[in-house]
């Protein structure tokens, strides 16, 4: 049986794909591209279809995400026009680089090797951090532009850049002061990494945001689905025009990810701001062993380490979802409980 020209099952199975991806996508402002393109590529599907649809899905999760994190007050859209510019700049530099390790061969070993270690460093990094706070401290997830700050909710590396007061200064959501050119500078520099690597780059921005600009971890989230509208969305456009974004497949999972994008968006005004550190230093710790797997299965020229890698993906995926679900649930319950305390006294 074919709906639309797709068979039944696959449709069932790219919907709730969508969903759980976009649940992720609205919790964290990444996860799209590097879990829906080797998905993709894994079920048989051409390098362009699998990388114009992941691109056009992105695009799409990111509007719903984005409109969600408006409603909640958590995008800062001074802080993603500055962050796009110098975004833009430094992926134009980066592919450069590429370019010339291409001309070496030695564009892929070096890219796999950087990916997996920036994946796990920042993996690694994150979750120290979250871990060792142990929840005595974290910026409140209630974002309001007048409100300051409290120094100790602040980043050490963050509070070093701010402290270099170069004009024009700009003032943030939370009440963020720090120089326009330290914005470009942290800009440039994931751009760069992300044209290096050729990724999306939401795992560099979104941790990039919160430790070196030190904007809160929910702003950091819907600045960086903001600007991935815009990357996505020139991205996905330029593949249209040459007929490589399939319909079929962006649809369903579109359709899933308006439910799991929204959910996930609001999830992050409701859990624990460590605990969103800890889930997402462990979503890139799992996806950089992904990654590594795969290269393996590349070299060896062993293809099952290609669906080992898929699963450890979708597993984490999964179980990160599941995490989030069940922590924003006890968040839930906990004014109920308390209320149900009170009325026994």
């Amino acid at each position: 049986m074919e709906i639309f020209g797709i068979a039944a099952p696959l449709l069932v199975m790219f919907t709730g794909f969508g969903l759980l991806i976009g649940l992720l996508f609205g919790f964290f402002g990444m996860g799209g591209s590097f879990l829906v393109t080797p998905a993709l590529l894994v079920m048989g599907y051409e390098t362009d279809v699998a990388v114009a649809s992941g691109l056009a899905f992105v695009f799409g999760t990111s509007v719903i995400a984005t409109l969600k994190h408006r409603d909640l007050g958590q995008v800062d859209y001074k802080l993603g026009v500055l962050m796009i510019a110098g975004t833009t700049a430094g992926i134009e530099v980066g592919k450069q680089g590429l370019h010339v390790l291409q001309d070496l061969g030695l564009a892929d070993t070096v890219v796999s090797v950087a990916y997996v270690g920036l994946l796990g460093g920042i993996g690694l990094f994150i979750t120290r951090q979250a871990l060792k706070d142990d929840g005595g401290s974290g910026i409140s997830h209630d974002v309001n532009v007048d409100d300051e700050l409290d120094a100790e909710d602040i980043p050490d590396i963050a509070k070093k850049i701010q402290s270099y007061e170069v004009p024009p200064m700009m003032t943030l959501r939370g009440d963020v002061t720090v120089s326009l050119w330290m914005i470009l500078a942290v800009a440039f520099a994931t751009g760069l990494l992300s044209g290096f690597l050729g990724v999306g780059g939401g795992f560099i921005r979104m941790p990039a945001l919160f430790y070196l600009v030190g904007v809160p971890v929910p702003v950091a989230v819907g600045t960086d689905l903001f600007e991935i509208v815009f990357s996505g969305g020139i991205g996905s456009f330029l593949y249209a025009l040459d007929g490589a974004v399939d319909l079929a497949i962006v649809a369903p999972l579109l359709a899933g990810s308006a439910l799991g994008a929204r959910v996930g968006a609001a999830a992050t005004s409701i859990v624990d701001e460590d605990e969103i550190k800890v889930y997402f230093g462990v979503m890139l710790l799992l996806g950089a062993i992904a990654v590594a797997v795969r290269k393996i299965g590349g070299v060896t020229e062993m293809p099952i380490l290609d669906t080992v890698a898929l699963v450890i993906i979708l597993g984490a995926a999964l179980l990160v979802s599941s995490a989030v679900v069940y922590s924003s649930i006890q968040e839930l319950r906990k004014p109920s409980a308390d209320t149900d305390s009170i009325t026994a006294d």
